[in-house]
């Protein structure tokens, strides 16, 4: 019998609970309020936005790579401050949250040829939060198509484009300093 084999090395690291280097072993700027062991007070403090998966950081808010995506171009699009609650968004930020998951879906479909979203938002870890003190909406590009057998029969999803290359196709980009410039206004 022959078996094909599927390389994702991104994901050892989460397989083996060893996830990068915790924020307080580096030297960054926190916020106030913020929590060095999550990652994304982490990307909010600044440093090495590649090595942060950070895509883009607007006046309230910050755009991240999801290190551990259910599928290609799965993106987090968080607060910079560290907020459990909904009821802790002020105006301003509620306003910035949309925006950004509105670009974004936006700039996925544009780029990727997304073709349908899942967005979505777990309050609290048994609502399947996996940081619930830092509120953080998940945008999940969709395709025709893009459900296999693989989830079913071997527990695995097959994710055919490296974090890098998501980062250089998603960072930077005219679109993103745009919506920097209009956030940060």
């Amino acid at each position: 019998m022959s078996h094909d084999r599927l390389w994702a090395p991104w994901r050892l690291g989460y397989i083996q609970g060893k996830d990068p280097p915790a924020a307080h072993e580096r030297e960054v700027e926190w916020l106030p309020g913020a929590d060095p062991q999550c990652f994304l007070c982490v990307g909010a403090a600044g440093g090495d936005d590649r090595a942060n998966l950070v895509v883009a950081r607007g006046k309230h808010t910050l755009v991240v790579l999801n290190r551990y995506p259910y599928n290609n171009g799965h993106l987090l699009v968080a607060p910079l401050a560290h907020l459990p609650t909904l009821a802790e968004l002020t105006p301003d930020l509620q306003l910035e949250l949309m925006e950004t998951l509105a670009r974004y879906t936006e700039l996925l479909r544009e780029r990727m040829s997304a073709e349908g979203f899942n967005i979505g938002l777990n309050l609290g870890r048994v609502a399947g939060a996996g940081v619930p003190g830092h509120l953080h909406w998940h945008i999940v590009p969709r395709w025709s198509g893009d459900t296999n057998f693989m989830p079913v029969i071997a527990d695995l999803r097959v994710i055919p484009q490296s974090l890098d290359a998501l980062w250089e196709l998603l960072a930077d980009s005219a679109e993103n300093t745009a919506h920097q410039n209009r956030t940060s206004n």
